[in-house]
């Protein structure tokens, strides 16, 4: 008889029962990392098996959380740095990207928690088939506000401060704002996420213990979690594991 499966649903219902459901983040990032090897760990001929896996895996989990009440979810799919791989690897990559954006347009769970996509990062540098599946769902998600999901997409957290940058210098020189009125709000207000909460916990799989440029502003006062199981192979219990982490957590926001 195997009693894996009944021992893993009772330790999942255990660690579901430690989990206050007040206390679960309003916002989580979710740094997928592990897919490669993952496919070198399974025996794949190519690596992006891995990236099909984690492609996959991702509506499950969010699933998971949007369960949980974690109204806030950002995704970090695809760095700047990440062009840099093999052609072949970078066009599998963005196929898998365009598909899934496809795939928001009639999804049942983002229909049904309501589920507003937006794509972070400089979208300019993708391809045009992509750029048009980014457009379409983020039209047809525009008017949902239950939940919002962030997808970095080309996304560099330099990248991304070199933007906001730009925008506030441009604004300075046409007059529009004197130097002296550049605070934490103005820059706030430049971001990619301007509006959206700071993250309140940032997840990292496959036992990498850095941030690689994931939100580096807003995840100044981040509670951080890094998970050893590569990002395809995540179970429930590995997210309830890190919401029990952060709700044991003290958060003094530096005070």
């Amino acid at each position: 008889m195997n009693i894996a499966g009944p021992v893993y649903r009772l330790y999942e219902w255990y660690l579901h029962r430690q989990l206050d459901a007040n206390r679960n983040p309003r916002h989580i990032g979710l740094i997928l990392d592990g897919n490669r090897r993952y496919a070198r760990l399974v025996g794949a001929e190519v690596p992006w098996y891995g990236h099909h896996a984690g492609a996959h895996k991702v509506l499950e989990v969010l699933r998971w959380l949007w369960e949980a009440g974690v109204k806030v979810c950002t995704l970090y799919a695809f760095s700047v740095e990440n062009f840099q791989r093999a052609r072949e690897e970078v066009e599998e990559i963005m196929n898998i990207l365009t598909e899934k954006f496809a795939d928001v347009i009639n999804n049942p769970d983002v229909n049904r928690y309501k589920v507003r996509v937006k794509a972070i990062g400089r979208v300019d540098l993708l391809p045009e088939n992509l750029q048009l599946a980014i457009r379409a769902a983020e039209d047809q998600t525009e008017d949902y506000q239950d939940y919002l999901l962030n997808i970095a997409v080309g996304y560099s957290g330099r990248s991304e401060l070199v933007d906001a940058v730009k925008a506030i210098g441009r604004k300075i020189q046409e007059g529009v704002l004197a130097p002296d009125d550049v605070d934490e709000d103005v820059i706030e207000d430049h971001l990619y996420t301007k509006d959206i909460p700071d993250p309140d916990l940032i997840i990292r799989t496959s036992g990498e213990e850095r941030l690689s440029g994931f939100l580096l502003w807003q995840s100044a006062y981040s509670e951080l979690y890094f998970e050893q199981v590569y990002w395809p192979a995540v179970r429930r219990i590995d997210i309830w594991r890190a919401l029990r982490s952060y709700q044991r957590r003290s958060r003094r926001f530096g005070k």
